[in-house]
């Protein structure tokens, strides 16, 4: 990759507490690349084009994060088959070129932060919720789940939405209310993608004997739902592993780096979430 082509950041709206940028300088000291820089900008959806058309030559990559992930799509030049099938981009990387490319590291970074935790294959699985994250997990859950995934959702209309991207993603979707919702804790995998407090009420209801929790927050962390599970003998797999195996992805792409240092960007997350 040519040298002056050195400058990543991360665009959203709201911004200012990603860890993106803690994650992608630990992987820069790391792996020896003085002279990069991440940074990140406060970007909503009417300011994005303006923002993507400025952008000079030294621009090697972008992070999406809400609500940016599907206007960007517009403004790219090629779009991954990974991103195009759950329509959404939170990867860019810019070539030499000047094309814009768009990726999805959520998807195979989900199936990474579950392989390294010993989950290759399951049989079944339910997913909580049904929002921009639910379908990137049905879309990892296409490439490791056997069977039937059962949806816990607050409405026939989000019902709706998720069996049509089961269809869409080649995923056997079955829908139930979020009332039964504890009914999921007998599933191999619990894939639970709520917004923090959502599943607060669930974590009195674990069961004694439990499979793997993907709880996709980071913050606070551990959710009382994680807390139970683990308590119970669960594995959990949580937001900051999901966030650190996105990001390898993304500084690979950027850098052009064939290992981005997974454990020291883990332990960069980890510092900045505790304070310290």
């Amino acid at each position: 990759m040519s040298s002056n082509r050195n400058r990543a950041a991360v665009l959203g709206s709201p911004i200012a507490h990603s860890l993106s940028p803690v994650l992608h300088r630990a992987a820069y000291a790391e792996l020896g690349l003085d002279g990069w820089s991440y940074d990140r900008f406060e970007v909503d959806e009417a300011r994005l084009p303006e923002f993507v058309g400025g952008l000079g030559e030294e621009w090697a990559g972008l992070s999406l994060t809400m609500p940016l992930k599907r206007a960007i799509m517009p403004l790219l030049d090629e779009v991954s088959e990974t991103a195009a099938s759950v329509e959404a981009v939170n990867t860019v990387v810019f070539t030499a070129e000047g094309r814009r490319l768009g990726d999805n590291t959520d998807i195979p970074g989900m199936v990474s932060a579950l392989r390294e935790r010993g989950v290759e294959k399951v049989e079944s699985a339910a997913v909580l919720g049904a929002g921009a994250t639910a379908s990137s997990a049905l879309a990892a859950l296409a490439r490791i789940c056997a069977g039937p995934v059962t949806a816990y959702v607050r409405s026939e209309a989000r019902a709706a939405e998720m069996r049509t991207w089961g269809e869409r993603l080649g995923v056997d979707v079955r829908t139930a209310d979020w009332g039964d919702a504890a009914e999921a804790f007998t599933q191999p995998l619990v894939i639970a993608t709520t917004p923090a407090g959502t599943t607060d009420a669930l974590a009195a209801r674990v069961p004694h004997a439990v499979g793997t929790l993907f709880d996709v927050l980071y913050e606070p962390w551990p959710t009382p739902l994680a807390s139970a599970w683990s308590a119970h003998g669960g594995a959990v797999v949580g937001g900051l592993d999901l966030l650190v195996h996105q990001a390898v992805l993304q500084v690979e792409q950027m850098t052009g780096a064939t290992a981005a240092p997974l454990a020291v960007m883990r332990a960069a997350g980890e510092r900045a979430l505790s304070g310290t």
